[in-house]
């Protein structure tokens, strides 16, 4: 054992051991060497994440093109002010101009009898269940029944007279005899023979089915002539019904018509004296009696922009003073006011233009940062009453829009109300995929 030096401190294992070599610059290197492994392999690992990433970025499901409206109001209101309508002093109304998606009313819009205004469901159940393409399309052959032929013998309501058993007419004719002089007893044959039942409770759940699925929520149909009190509606309500019924063209030429004659039924006349006035009135449905008083849904048009406008309204609750038997004056009285509602509706209709062709309405968003303005391929104006407040929206023209697609492709259309004929509006420029860069460095 070697001994201590004087100094006292403990000898240096390289003086306990004075044989024993020095590291060599070997052994560092051995150490360094595997440092730098290291590092090789942890930069090859997040080179391999790295490219992992770029890869999953690069080839990811693109988001689907979305059509956005910019620089258009949601709303539009026509100029000229309120429309001044001539209002009765008392009962309810509704008026519109098709297309507009708007209605201006009068009255508490609360359930009243409707009288023989109830046919305009009738009509709509049985050309719903049995559809005539066009006037020139008679239908099928309806035979007249003994329940029918009765019916026509009753008194203090509107029928048909001398019918008998075993006669057949066709749907349009029959469809005459129901809306031109107002027949109760076709209205209860046709209910008859559309359900193949010999009560007519049927077709009226079918009345009430419809009304529900048209959004006439404060109607009630016990009748498919009207002749009921029970058999009750609004005056917004029915002009929703004639909007609908209106759009055949079977029924359109039957209720313009003044009169008609059809063999073994004898001459029909309308009771609707404003088919013969300056007002260009086309219909639909006059009704009266001791409980509904005078109504009235009529249709008329307006010639706006060279396009014939079809205008709607309906007036119920109209009661002359004095006994008034089956409502004869209240019918005159609802017939007068309406043809002073008819004439200044006509008058308060206007026109205007709320984009002009080629202006910007918005712009398809690729979802990456990119959008792409979009035009319109012509004026888009709106149509209605005077300070009608028509709303605007853009729609897509399909589900999913392309990726690409040339400067002028129609990707929308523009809409105003209800208008059916809405604008196509077209890419203003080239649309491209998205670059590489904006699909690695997105972050959604």
């Amino acid at each position: 054992m070697s001994e201590t030096p004087a100094t006292g401190r403990r000898p240096l294992a390289s003086e306990q051991c004075p044989d024993r070599p020095e590291p060599g610059p070997g052994a560092s290197g051995r150490r360094g060497g595997r440092r730098t492994r290291g590092r090789g392999r942890w930069w090859g690992f997040a080179a391999g994440v790295l490219g992992v990433a770029v890869a999953v970025q690069a080839f990811r499901p693109l988001p689907a093109p979305a059509l956005v409206m910019r620089d258009v109001p949601a709303h539009f209101t026509l100029p000229g002010g309120n429309a001044a309508v001539p209002w009765p002093s008392g009962g309810q109304g509704a008026v519109t101009v098709v297309g507009s998606g708007q209605m201006e009313t009068f009255g508490e819009q609360r359930p009243v009898p409707i009288a023989s205004t109830a046919k305009m469901m009738t009509a709509y159940v049985l050309l719903r269940d049995h559809p005539l393409k066009n006037r020139q399309d008679a239908g099928p052959q309806i035979e007249v029944d003994t329940q029918a032929v009765q019916d026509g013998e009753a008194k203090d309501e509107s029928r048909i007279e001398g019918l008998k058993v075993g006669q057949s007419y066709s749907e349009y004719d029959m469809l005459k005899m129901l809306m031109i002089p107002s027949g109760n007893n076709i209205a209860r044959l046709v209910a008859r023979w559309d359900t193949r039942s010999d009560s007519v409770s049927a077709f009226v759940a079918k009345m009430n089915r419809a009304a529900a699925e048209l959004g006439m929520t404060h109607t009630r149909y016990t009748d498919p002539s009207g002749l009921e009190r029970e058999t009750v509606s609004t005056a917004v309500d029915q002009t929703r019904l004639a909007e609908a019924v209106m759009r055949s063209d079977a029924f359109r030429s039957v209720v313009s018509m003044a009169g008609a004659d059809i063999s073994g039924a004898g001459k029909l006349y309308n009771n609707n004296s404003l088919l013969m006035s300056d007002l260009s009135v086309r219909g639909i449905k006059t009704g009266s009696n001791t409980p509904a008083g005078g109504a009235l849904s009529w249709a008329a048009y307006k010639t706006v922009d060279g396009k014939d406008r079809l205008l709607l309204g309906t007036v119920l609750d109209q009661h002359a003073d004095g006994p008034d038997i089956n409502g004869a004056d209240s019918l005159k009285l609802v017939l007068e006011n309406s043809r002073k509602i008819i004439e200044a509706v006509r008058g308060a209709v206007t026109s205007a233009t709320i984009v002009e062709k080629g202006e910007t309405v918005g712009y398809v968003d690729d979802g990456l940062g990119h959008r792409s303005p979009v035009v319109a391929t012509k004026d888009v104006k709106g149509v209605g009453l005077r300070g009608t407040r028509l709303a605007i929206g853009l729609d897509q023209d399909a589900a999913r829009l392309p990726g690409e697609a040339k400067a002028g492709t129609v990707v929308g259309r523009l809409t105003v109300g209800e208008e059916p004929e809405a604008v196509p509006v077209a890419l203003q420029h080239d649309l491209t995929e998205p670059s590489l860069l904006s699909r690695l460095t997105r972050l959604g």
